[in-house]
């Protein structure tokens, strides 16, 4: 099993910023970022093979629930398998047009 997960934060101008990447060869799965802080915003876009997804979270939106976009830009709002906040990060539920295995994500969050 392979997991490769990247993230930068903005410089100390602007904090709460970070950005990153996350790539599994194993079982698709839900998976937790840690970013440090509770983020406001969350968007995780597939750029992977099988074309461009994303799902996004904004704050007062409920656990487990996003924005998503598939391929053929159909927009849906999604109640369970979306991403759910923490005090420290959040979790991308395994929403399988987004969260797909040995596909390259890349997420933002703001706090």
């Amino acid at each position: 099993m392979t997991v490769t997960s990247t993230q930068s934060q903005h410089p100390a101008s602007v904090n709460n910023v970070a950005v990153g990447r996350y790539h599994s060869d194993a079982t698709a799965a839900a998976f937790t970022i840690t970013t440090g802080f509770k983020p406001r915003y969350v968007k995780v876009v597939n750029v992977g093979a099988t074309g461009l997804a994303s799902m996004e979270w904004f704050e007062g939106m409920a656990d487990a629930s996003c924005i998503q976009t598939v391929t053929d830009g159909t927009i849906s709002v999604p109640v369970t398998l979306g991403i759910t906040v923490s005090a420290s990060g959040f979790t991308v539920g395994l929403n399988t047009d987004v969260n797909i295995i040995d596909e390259q994500l890349s997420w933002i969050a703001i706090g």
